[in-house]
């Protein structure tokens, strides 16, 4: 059986990121599985404050007076996410697979862990200043619960959260 690296994300991966986590590895030959949340139920304070502190002023406007994605909505953004990066993993010529899933990634990620298989899980985000801060994020909150090595990647960098 090969082992699997599970990779939680909550935006499209570019070709940089994808090349970041291959390698981590690059000398094994290893399964990727993509989750990606369909984000409808963010906590308001922390979005809005990591909107801010990204400039990202009419995303945070547009919380803050409760315009949030509808279910539909989430679910077609979280899939647009998943091909993109799945098409990121195949350019590198890395063979990955993936699922939307809930917006609390924690369950899909206990149920990849009870497969078997799995390795480690690298988480990659943007900078989440509260939840970060708090260990509230998704990668401090898989370390609490899983028995295996969780690698948290902010996007776009090569900072590690």
């Amino acid at each position: 059986m090969t082992d699997t690296i599970v990779v939680l994300i909550e935006d499209t991966l570019s070709p940089a990121d994808v090349d970041k986590l291959i390698a981590l590895h690059t000398d094994e030959v290893l399964q990727y599985r993509v989750l990606v949340p369909a984000d409808t139920q963010r906590p308001l304070l922390p979005w809005i404050v990591d909107s801010l502190s990204l400039g990202e002023l009419r995303e945070a406007w547009n919380r803050a007076v409760g315009k949030e994605p509808t279910e539909p909505q989430a679910k077609a953004t979280a899939a647009e996410q998943l091909a993109g990066t799945l098409a990121a993993f195949e350019a590198a010529g890395r063979r990955a697979v993936g699922t939307v899933v809930q917006d609390d990634p924690i369950p899909a990620l206990r149920a990849a862990v009870a497969e078997g298989g799995v390795r480690e899980v690298a988480v990659v985000t943007d900078p989440h200043l509260l939840e970060d801060t708090f260990h509230r994020d998704w990668a401090s909150r898989a370390r609490e619960e899983l028995k295996l090595p969780v690698l948290h990647l902010y996007r776009g960098t090569s900072e590690l959260g």
